[in-house]
């Protein structure tokens, strides 16, 4: 279980609520006592639309709140970014994985990730967060993320990550229809044929409002709908903004699925 900490301004659903330490350790200590697992600390907003923040500023909002939530929290610490210069830093701050949207587009993310011995989710996206919702079109939604998951997998390897370490993640919501995402979603078995566990991120998201005609607050039931779901079709890991209903909707999944969480390991 991933619980989400955005310390952004402008993110979708919880822009601005974390972006200071006390709020923001707050949330990750509630986080933590109702089951997440794991916390994702993300400081550059990728909703649709959202405009890039340069690695500095990336760096000044994380490096504010990571050395005071590593010190409280007893949970790894994944950071969401697409830059290696944030990266580095962060991992030599002591996070454990990264959670890289671009799934290793910057050249140099691979190494920084592999050197540092930390984990890797790595996400399908078409196109940018301000590009990526213009018309996405493929001619094999599932196709087309299965290969470039493979790829970039296969990247994360020879770089020198470590197998065990990697999870994959089709990348809901992120250049991708409504349609598409419900193709994803239903083939979460083919996807989990790869060979890694899966992490799926469907909190919230847009698709769950035009299913439901529910707003960013209101889409609580939507999300669990969503993440049982994902966990009987294969998913080893489920990001949320939620922690404590989606925990109780994973125990169940899991149950009815009768397995265990996937091998992989972000720490």
């Amino acid at each position: 279980m991933m619980g989400i900490l955005n310390v952004t301004p402008d993110s979708f659903s919880d822009g601005g609520r974390y972006t200071q330490v006390d709020a923001a350790l707050e949330h990750a200590r509630q986080m933590i006592a109702a089951g997440a697992d794991i916390i994702d600390l993300g400081a550059e907003s990728t909703r649709p639309g959202a405009r890039p923040v340069s690695a500095a500023e990336e760096l000044d909002r994380l490096l504010a709140i990571l050395e005071p939530l590593l010190a409280d929290c007893e949970v790894p610490i994944s950071v969401d970014t697409s830059k290696s210069q944030v990266a580095a830093e962060v991992l030599r701050a002591g996070c454990h994985a990264i959670n890289d949207v671009t799934a290793l587009d910057d050249p140099a993310m691979a190494g920084v990730i592999a050197e540092a011995n930390a984990g890797a989710v790595l996400m399908h996206m078409r196109g940018t967060p301000r590009t990526m919702q213009a018309a996405p079109h493929y001619q094999d939604v599932v196709a087309e993320v299965r290969d470039h998951l493979c790829e970039r997998a296969e990247r994360a390897l020879c770089a020198g990550i470590s197998r065990e370490r990697i999870l994959l993640d089709p990348g809901i919501g992120f250049g991708k229809t409504l349609e598409h995402n419900l193709e994803l979603l239903r083939s979460l078995p083919e996807l989990a044929q790869l060979g890694f566990p899966l992490l799926i991120g469907t909190s919230r998201k847009s698709f769950l409002g035009a299913l439901t005609n529910r707003d960013v607050g209101d889409r609580g039931p939507g999300t669990i709908a969503s993440v049982a779901t994902s966990v009987l079709l294969g998913a080893a890991v489920v990001r949320v903004h939620d922690v404590a209903s989606a925990v109780d909707a994973t125990r169940v999944a899991w149950a009815i699925r009768g397995g265990r969480l996937g091998e992989g390991s972000l720490e």
